[in-house]
Order: structure tokens, then C-alpha cells, then sequence
């Protein structure tokens, strides 16, 4: 293994020597090594890559509006950042997690797409921000790791019982249901922090508390304070419903006018100060389009590329326009839980599937088959049974419930994951050394 600590003082030895072996009399070409700021397990972040990072960071506070904090503080608040994030991708890589090529061509299409560009016009754009395409992609490949590294490891071991829903209806019976669009302020504290410590982390939250209450933006404060992943995005994190809030939560909310901040809280994850933004009310009764759908799944794997898995099921295509039974090829060859039911997914509500998959669904009359259709899950042929209106008030409630319900239990579950793995690592933070 690479010794970085002696490699970067082997290059900057190198420079000295360099520098004081040239002739006076002949002009020197100094040119600055890109230096180390932070070591994370066996790999290191440099100088360079973390003042990309601030320069989007202070582009992304900009177009909020968000004062910036002081440049040392910002800087600071993004290494911690790059630093939790190449310790999760770093255990993703040992578990054997990775984004090809392909995927992550398709993830930057749909971004394109998203904004109205080609791919070429895409990239100009980026590079009219100074975002060079290279560094666009690395960030965008991590994005994509670190979501489906959280999926693996929190989100599909997460459980709501019927029981739980049960109990949540019934306890919220006669209440309104409401919308809340919150920011936060979340200074997390180690699991096995010392009383000092916590004294320490307890004080720097008190800190951003006045100086919130002095005037300050609350963006600016939270970009300056927060340890949360997104304390350089001032903090927002958007709407949530009352189901997916802890009691204690809501029961301080509903004391609260938008504009208002909580006191401290002390949370499994640290301290924090949550910032009322917008309230709403739910809507109740719901009628809705819902598709009868079924469809057959072919994932990629380690032994399967994409082009094969794709190739695959456009023969089994074939095979259905030339008389197969659909439910027949589904039991042979999807690889999905609903193979043994010939690849019926049932009746199917506006927004419960992916939209790539909606997309194409919605666009299907009853009995077509549509093209191969890509997905994070895989590939898909997809058919339509038939569609109808429906009220879906109770059903819906029930389904947003037990979403809103699996939502508060993975994000602390998350917290709690991403804080123990980040305290097993080896950080050796530099940037006092500059």
C-alpha cells in the first residue's frame, strides 16, 4: 500500500531540490503540487477536488439566495462532507457495489433530458459554470453508489407491520393531517462521545441558535454549523408528512407559525434545531386512473451485462408477438416476485412505480407489449390488462401511512448506520496544515 504522508513529502522534496539546483540567472518554472487535505482509510482527498466541491457548493447557495459563511468555514463544512461520502463509498467498494460506464451514460441522458439539453448541449452548459465533464460524472456516479449503497444496506431491510398502520390510523383518527416544509440544523454527536465531547457539540449548536435569533439567514447559519449532508443546501429538507415525523416532532409543530424555530433537540443523531418553512393541509378524498399491468424483469448481474440482459428479453419479445403467452414467458423467465403469477403486479396507482416505467405504462393501450424498458431495477417488457377509475381514499391513506411510517424508521436507521460507519473509519483531517 501507498504511503501518502511520505509520497507527498517525497514531491514536495523533489520541488525544493529543484527549485535550488536552477541557475539564478534562468527563470524557474514553479508550478504547485496538488496537495493532500484529508486521509480516509487507504485514500485521500486533495486540495484541488475539495475546492471544486466549494466552488459548487458557493454556485448551489447562490442560486438560493443563501449568503455564503466564511470561506474557512465553508470549506471545513465540505470536507466533512466528501469525507462521509468516501467512507461509504469506500465500503461499497468492498462489497462489490459499483456504477458501470452504461449506467452512468444513462443516469447523465436523463439528467440532460431533465433540463431540456442533448447530452452536447448538456456538457457546454456545465462547462459555462466551470464544472468540468469529468469531474460532473465522478460526482455523479458517486450520487448514484451512495443511493444505492442506502437502499441495500437500510431502506429494503426497513419493515412497516399492518399492526403499525393500524395503530397510527387509530391514533390519528379525528387529527388534520398536514404537510410540513422544514430545515434543520444538526450537529451530530459520536456514539461513544466523552461528556466532553458532548459538552462541545451541545455548544456549537447553542452558537447557531443565537446567532439564528440575532438575524442571521438561517441558510447562511446552517451552511456554516450543520454536520448534515445537507448543511451546504442551507439545511432544506422539503416537505414531509405528519406519518413520517416522530410524535414529539409533530406535537412541537403544530405549536408552531412558519418562520419559527424549535428549541434544541437532543435526537439519537446529535442536536438539532428544526426551522418551520410552509404548512398544508392533506387532501382526503382521492379518485384516481389505476392500470392492471404485468410485466417481465431481466436484471444484469455480475455474469449477465446489460446488453445481454437487454438482448434476452427482446427475444423473449419476439416470442410473444409470434404467439407465446405473455403470463408464460413471465413464470420461465422474470426475475421479479411476481414470475409466479405470470408477472401481474395487480392494479397499479398514479406514482407507486418508477418513472420510467409510468412513463411507458400510461402510454400503453390494453393488450399492447411495449419496447424493452430500462429501469433501476432492470430491463422490462410491460403490458397493460385494462384500466379503470377508482376511489382510493381509504387504500391510499392506508399506502401513504405505511410510507410515511417506513420513511421516519429509515432515516433514523440511516443516521445511525452512516455515524457508526463513519466513526469505525481512519480520518486524519489536514487542513490546519495549510
Amino acid at each position: 500500500m501507498i504511503d501518502f504522508m511520505k509520497l507527498s513529502s517525497f514531491f514536495a522534496l523533489v520541488a525544493l531540490v529543484f527549485s535550488v539546483a536552477a541557475p539564478v540567472s534562468r527563470a524557474v518554472e514553479v508550478q504547485t503540487v496538488d496537495r493532500i487535505v484529508a486521509v480516509v482509510n487507504h485514500d485521500v482527498i486533495t486540495a484541488n477536488e475539495l475546492s471544486a466541491r466549494v466552488a459548487q457548493v458557493k454556485q448551489n447557495l447562490k442560486q438560493q439566495n443563501i449568503p455564503e459563511p466564511p470561506a474557512d468555514i465553508l470549506q471545513r463544512q465540505v470536507l466533512e462532507r466528501m469525507v462521509n461520502e468516501q467512507v461509504q463509498v469506500q465500503f461499497a467498494a468492498s462489497t462489490g457495489m459499483k456504477v458501470d460506464d452504461a449506467q452512468l451514460d444513462q443516469a447523465t441522458a436523463a439528467l440532460a433530458k431533465q433540463n431540456k439539453m442533448s447530452v452536447p448541449e448538456f456538457r457546454s452548459a456545465l462547462a459555462s459554470q466551470g464544472i468540468p465533464w469529468v469531474q460532473f460524472r465522478k460526482e455523479i456516479r458517486t450520487e448514484m453508489i451512495l443511493q444505492r449503497l442506502r437502499q441495500r444496506e437500510v431502506d429494503n431491510r426497513v419493515v412497516v407491520t399492518d399492526a403499525e398502520v393500524n395503530e397510527y390510523l387509530k391514533l390519528n383518527a379525528n387529527k388534520p393531517q398536514m404537510d410540513y416544509r422544514l430545515a434543520h440544523i444538526q450537529i451530530s454527536v459520536p456514539e461513544n462521545a466523552t461528556p466532553d465531547e458532548v459538552q462541545a457539540r451541545r455548544a456549537k449548536i447553542v452558537a447557531a441558535r443565537q446567532a439564528v435569533n440575532s438575524g442571521q439567514d438561517f441558510g447562511t447559519v446552517a451552511a456554516q454549523y450543520s454536520t448534515a449532508k445537507d448543511a451546504t443546501e442551507g439545511g432544506q429538507l422539503g416537505w414531509y408528512a405528519s406519518g413520517s415525523l416522530p410524535e414529539q416532532m409533530v406535537a412541537l409543530l403544530q405549536q408552531m407559525q412558519p418562520g419559527q424555530l424549535t428549541d434544541i433537540i437532543r435526537s439519537p443523531a446529535g442536536f438539532e434545531l428544526v426551522k418551520l418553512m410552509e404548512v398544508r393541509k392533506q387532501e382526503n378524498h382521492q379518485v384516481v386512473q389505476q392500470t392492471h399491468v404485468r410485466h417481465i424483469l431481466v436484471r444484469p448481474t455480475e455474469l449477465i451485462s446489460e446488453s445481454e440482459a437487454k438482448a434476452k428479453l427482446n427475444q423473449i419479445r419476439d416470442r410473444i408477438l409470434q404467439g407465446a403467452k405473455f403470463e408464460d414467458m413471465a413464470r420461465a423467465f422474470s426475475e421479479d416476485g411476481s414470475a409466479s403469477k405470470g408477472g401481474d403486479l395487480g392494479w397499479i396507482n398514479p406514482g407507486e412505480t418508477v418513472p420510467e416505467f409510468e412513463q411507458v405504462m400510461n402510454a400503453l393501450k390494453p393488450d399492447e407489449l411495449s419496447q424493452v424498458v430500462h429501469t433501476q431495477f432492470g430491463y422490462h417488457l410491460i403490458q397493460v390488462i385494462e384500466r379503470r377509475d377508482q376511489d382510493v381514499t381509504a387504500d391510499r391513506e392506508r399506502s401513504s401511512v405505511r410510507n410515511e411510517l417506513r420513511k421516519r424508521k429509515a432515516d433514523e436507521q440511516y443516521e445511525n448506520w452512516a455515524r457508526q460507519l463513519r466513526d469505525s473509519a481512519y480520518v486524519e483531517m489536514r487542513l490546519k496544515d495549510e
